[in-house]
């Protein structure tokens, strides 16, 4: 068992969103197979752990990414745990990450949750092509390169001119390994249907998001005023759409349709994924895999998304049960929601092999070996 040293630069104990528990459960499954200490911001909750230690060396400050003192830091800390291996999460710690394995002679990890410069590019940032630049050096740098998904990883190896053997796909899973128990199903439909007074015919078209993400909040639009009126307008398809997550804007929530029902941030969505019978996913921006298509396959619903939203995912995984249509093509993704509010199947246990948190990380931990 090897000593790994990973460094987090932003809050994400307790994890409560899908990119903090992307980091929060790779460290804790990773955690079985090498010893993990994580390094990161003042913010975080040691607490919320499990099966790490965690040590709040980093500022809040955004000076903390220019901070040359953590190098010593950081340095003191490999020495005396006799740590191999470096893990930095996202390109931003880069230079840091190179000159603790010139100096301390680690391997270093380069995590990648997104490509970042054309993550960037997609939302409009002028500065992009610089960052790409400094993400592609640091990849070529390291020694291994974990990406989340494998469009991501076969596009850095192609154009960051980096050696496959040493790229493999880590990507955002999911903590249990089989689909739920029907009777498990039944009881939280009748949580939900009881709470929202929904009928026994309606559909139940779920989607949850943080809304002050720009890319989600994209989506709820075109739910609103577009596919929610489409679906309307065919009559034979009963639904009720809800919508759970925080920071909906009021402008939204403020226009009332009998159809939509805002739910805000609730504290257990397990039980609205387990009572859904469609998840949507209508986002067309942004990159990364999109966690809660991932959690929601899971649960063994049907799931409608657009390309950009599906990437990651192969619909062969998961039984069909993934319906893609191409971005902005709004009147085939409603085409779509009522193909899959009539489809039965469930997910098979390749999805679990492919997604499960306990398969991924024995994986990432076996590969640096």
């Amino acid at each position: 068992m090897a000593t790994v040293i990973s460094i987090v630069s932003y809050p994400f104990l307790p994890a409560r969103l899908g990119g903090q528990k992307g980091i929060a459960l790779f460290n804790a499954y990773f955690s079985k197979y090498h010893k993990l200490i994580c390094v990161t911001t003042k913010k975080n909750d040691p607490h919320a752990a499990q099966g790490y230690e965690v040590k709040n060396i980093l500022s809040d400050s955004i000076f903390r990414y220019i901070n040359v003192f953590y190098f010593f830091i950081i340095r003191k800390a490999i020495k005396e745990n006799k740590a191999g291996y470096l893990i930095i999460e996202h390109p931003y710690y880069g230079w840091l990450g190179i000159l603790l394995k010139k100096f301390c002679g680690v391997k270093l990890i380069a995590h990648s949750h997104n490509l970042e410069g054309l993550r960037w590019k997609t939302l409009g940032k002028w500065w992009w092509k610089i960052l790409w630049y400094y993400e592609r050096a640091v990849h070529r740098h390291a020694d291994y390169n974990f990406f989340i998904h494998d469009e991501d990883k076969n596009f850095a190896i192609e154009n960051f001119r980096l050696d496959r053997t040493k790229c493999i796909t880590v990507t955002y899973g999911i903590e249990w390994d089989a689909v739920p128990e029907k009777n498990e199903i039944d009881r939280c439909k009748k949580i939900i249907k009881d709470k929202y007074q929904i009928e026994e015919k309606e559909k139940i078209l779920f989607f949850n998001g943080s809304f002050d993400h720009l890319p989600n909040r994209e989506g709820l639009k075109k739910i609103i005023e577009i596919v929610n009126p489409l679906l309307h307008s065919n009559k034979d398809f009963r639904y009720k759409i809800l919508i759970s997550g925080k920071s909906i804007p009021k402008e939204m929530t403020n226009k009332q349709d009998p159809n939509i029902i805002f739910c805000g941030f609730v504290d257990d969505v397990n039980i609205y994924f387990k009572s859904a019978d469609i998840f949507l996913n209508p986002i067309f921006e942004g990159g990364g895999i999109k966690t809660k298509l991932v959690e929601a396959l899971g649960y063994n619903l049907n799931a409608v998304s657009t390309e950009n939203g599906a990437i990651g995912v192969d619909p062969e995984w998961s039984n069909r049960k993934l319906f893609v249509c191409g971005n902005n093509k709004w009147e085939r993704f409603v085409e779509l929601i009522i193909e899959a509010g009539v489809y039965k199947a469930d997910v098979p246990q390749i999805y679990f092999d492919k997604f499960y948190w306990g398969n991924i990380t024995k994986n990432a931990a076996a590969f640096i070996e």
